[in-house]
């Protein structure tokens, strides 16, 4: 059975449901690998050193500092970090309501599934979920999690509830930092119906079986390899095809010649002369 990260209550005014937390989302089945040395074939054992000394320090000799000037620190006590967290009362408080799309996904951290704990939290459990559905919002929450203080996007996900922890305003960068440079182009004409063509060919839909971890697969494969005994051919590399003339790409792209004309119609045949 599936450990729960947290447990405590979702609060709504005064109704107060017994929840658990659960990861939505696991790197445990990823192929991982250890640090050995390469002549013995030993586990290397991480260890802090200090940086001028190179002497050894043991963990019940390291503090944190802050480092208000170049090479001049402040020392944080770890009683006196404890004391500046804030207590967790195990009580996730829904503040507001808002509409689904409102929360630009930049802002998304981690994802973790909201079930009720107790059988007496099924019906109320089960009532907010059908009451978010029915108005089409989604709830935000806050709470002290993982001894921080938390903001959670929360929206109903069959049965149960998907919480979403949310990245602070200060933690996200504005997009003008990385696309301050972006060259403002107008495009129109053949060109964009040329682009509208190719997306409309290429519409799908999302379905995440389909979407293969390659490397964690061919990391599975060359350790594999090496249980066996085999030797694995480096794959050639892929041809990258250079077009300097995007029209011509995109034409291309299309399908169509590159005189041709977006769902251009062949020519009508002439008509024979009676007589």
């Amino acid at each position: 059975m599936t450990r729960a990260l947290w447990k405590g209550w979702l609060k709504l005014a005064k109704v107060t449901v017994p929840v658990a937390l659960y990861a939505a989302a696991s790197t445990s089945d990823r192929v991982t690998f250890h640090t050995l040395n390469r002549a013995t074939g030993h586990r290397i054992n991480r260890q802090f050193v200090d940086a001028e000394t190179g002497a050894v320090v043991d963990r019940d000799a390291q503090v944190k500092g802050y480092e208000v000037a170049p090479d001049d620190f402040i020392i944080l006590d770890p009683e006196e970090i404890a004391a500046a967290i804030p207590d967790s009362d195990k009580t996730l408080t829904i503040e507001h309501f808002i509409p689904c799309a409102s929360v630009d996904d930049v802002y998304f951290d981690k994802p973790y599934y909201l079930a009720p704990s107790s059988k007496d939290a099924a019906e109320p459990f089960a009532l907010l979920v059908a009451g978010l559905r029915a108005r089409n919002v989604v709830a935000l929450a806050q709470t002290v999690l993982f001894r921080r203080f938390r903001t959670m996007l929360i929206r109903p996900n069959g049965a149960g509830l998907t919480g979403t922890t949310l990245n602070f305003d200060y933690e996200v960068r504005p997009a003008s930092e990385a696309l301050s440079d972006a060259p403002k182009v107008k495009i129109k004409g053949e060109m964009l119906d040329l682009a509208r063509h190719i997306i409309d060919t290429k519409k799908g839909s999302f379905d995440p079986a389909t979407f293969d971890d390659r490397y964690d697969a061919a990391l599975a494969e060359l350790v594999k390899a090496k249980i066996e005994g085999r030797r694995i051919k480096p794959k050639p590399a892929p041809k990258v095809s250079r077009q300097s003339d995007l029209l011509a790409a995109l034409r291309q792209s299309a399908g169509k010649p590159d005189d041709a004309k977006p769902d251009q119609k062949p020519a009508p045949k002439p008509k024979r002369k009676a007589g």
